[in-house]
């Protein structure tokens, strides 16, 4: 039996031509077909007499998104009880938005507005009355500090918009919205310093946002997809993070930050490689501290990328840079071992990957004991059976560990699945193919760009720039934004 779906009567394209009516009484019938108030609970009606026309008028809200205090304070007693000439002269709602389109009441209602219908009135009013409800400020949980602000994002828009305002007083200071979804529409908010940012790059992050044609597009995660060049590339081109100080601090440079309700971060655009290997606590603390800390940090970027594929190379086919006694060591270590030694170390570095993996997902309290307790019993267990060489842990160890030290997910991640493939060339042809596999991949990063900002700027290109790539100079001599930027004003400060 074939059956024939029946077309609805209205499409998305017939609610968006359609006008709010002159007539109450089909201004509640379409408000009442458009949100389904015969299966929805939380939608919510009031009618009432207006005093200061004298006419009847229809309040329309989600119970469930709105304070309704501030309904019964600010819209419902003055509409009762105050004379005025115009509902922006009664209501004592701060933000209230006229407009004739069912489009548009459609998506102020769904962003916590009350809108009110007025007999003999072919426009609307929307008024801001929204609750979202969301966590409390707390600490950065995956960017910790010891030294600087400790709060981080949450998943309020107004709050992190307050966050940042906080932290950076300037007028020029613009929070752009801009609408994306054809089913759930949502805004980003674009923010950036007028009077420093690059019209040409924030007119290319304009139009990437602008043609994003999706049903919903939920949170600054998701949208971080749909916006990024190559998704199909291991290595990130847009920076996430949770702290409004690291996102202040790029604003001040001329980066874009973007923004999205029920989201505890943001993203940052465009990025280069150091903005992923930077981090904020670098320029909280004093000159040689905060560069310290980064050679700490670039060693253990080397040790994680290559320590373990440098193993397999040198012990596989280079034996002879060992020395002698350390290389007699190593051997008795493996005499009873039965697998060749890149099988080692790829079962160290898989085992890894899984308490890793296993230690996210066990709930809080369970999950630290048994991630180091697994990883003992583990190894353990793999040395005394002769699976593994007891050098094969140490190196897993250092590996991973080392991992631990690069704070950003992206960047985290492109280093732990570069790993594998420098270790399977490593095993392949030894330091020869480590080598040119590693080249093709400087190669590939160096033609990477974000949004027209080729990765490895400003060191390659050279451009003007603070002098913040590998290591910093002090702060009193950073004269200088980003020039791959081009920002309006490229001085930071003049010349003492």
């Amino acid at each position: 039996m074939v059956r024939f779906l029946k077309k609805s009567s209205e499409s998305p394209s017939s609610i968006e031509k359609k006008k709010v009516y002159n007539s109450l009484e089909k201004n509640i019938q379409e408000m009442k077909y458009l949100f389904s108030s015969n299966r929805n609970k939380d939608f919510s009606m009031r009618s009432l007499k207006i005093k200061f026309n004298n006419k009847e008028g229809c309040l329309f809200y989600y119970s469930s998104i709105v304070d309704g205090s501030k309904i019964d304070m600010h819209v419902i007693k003055p509409l009762l009880e105050n004379e005025g000439n115009t509902v922006m002269n009664v209501v004592s709602i701060e933000n209230i938005e006229e407009t004739n389109e069912f489009s548009k009441v459609i998506q102020y209602m769904n962003s916590g507005k009350v809108i009110l219908f007025i007999e003999e009135d072919a426009s609307t009013y929307a008024m801001d009355v929204a609750d979202f409800q969301h966590r409390s400020i707390f600490k950065s949980e995956n960017e910790p500090t010891v030294k600087g602000p400790q709060d981080a994002f949450t998943e309020s828009l107004n709050t992190n918009l307050s966050l940042i305002r906080k932290q950076l007083h300037n007028n020029q200071l613009i929070n752009e919205g801009i609408q994306i979804g054809k089913r759930s529409i949502n805004e980003v908010n674009m923010i950036y310093i007028k009077d420093v940012v690059n019209n040409e790059i924030l007119e290319q992050v304009r139009e990437k946002l602008n043609n994003i044609s999706v049903d919903s597009v939920r949170n600054v995660e998701l949208l971080e997809q749909y916006i990024e060049e190559r998704p199909y590339s291991v290595i990130p081109t847009v920076l996430y993070t949770e702290r409004p100080d690291k996102a202040t601090s790029y604003l001040e440079d001329g980066f874009i930050v973007l923004l999205m309700d029920s989201s505890s971060a943001c993203l940052i655009v465009p990025v280069t490689f150091w903005s992923f290997f930077h981090s904020p606590e670098d320029r909280y603390l004093r000159f040689l501290y905060g560069n310290f800390t980064r050679a700490i940090r670039l060693l253990c970027f080397y040790l994680t990328l290559m320590i373990s594929a440098s193993y397999v190379a040198i012990s596989n086919f280079h034996s002879e840079m060992i020395p002698p006694d350390l290389l007699l060591a190593i051997t008795a270590s493996r005499e009873r071992v039965p697998f060749p030694l890149i099988f080692e170390v790829l079962i160290m570095e898989i085992a890894f990957e899984l308490i890793r993996e296993a230690g996210l997902r066990i709930p809080n309290p369970l999950g630290p004991t048994i991630g180091i307790v697994g990883a003992l019993i583990l190894g353990q267990a793999a040395v005394e059976a002769n699976i593994i060489s007891p050098i094969i842990v140490i190196i897993a160890a250092l590996s991973g560990l080392s991992s631990f030290a690069l704070a950003d997910l992206n960047i985290n991640f492109m280093v732990r699945l570069m790993r594998f493939v420098f270790i399977l060339a490593a095993g392949a042809f030894g330091m020869l193919a480590l080598t040119g596999v590693f080249l093709l991949f400087f190669m590939y990063a160096a033609s990477v760009k974000s949004f027209g900002v080729p990765f490895f700027s400003p060191m390659s290109p050279h451009f003007l720039s603070p002098e913040d790539t590998v290591f910093r100079k002090p702060v009193k001599k950073e004269l200088f934004r980003p020039g791959y930027l081009y920002p309006k004003d490229i001085q930071k400060k003049s010349k003492s």
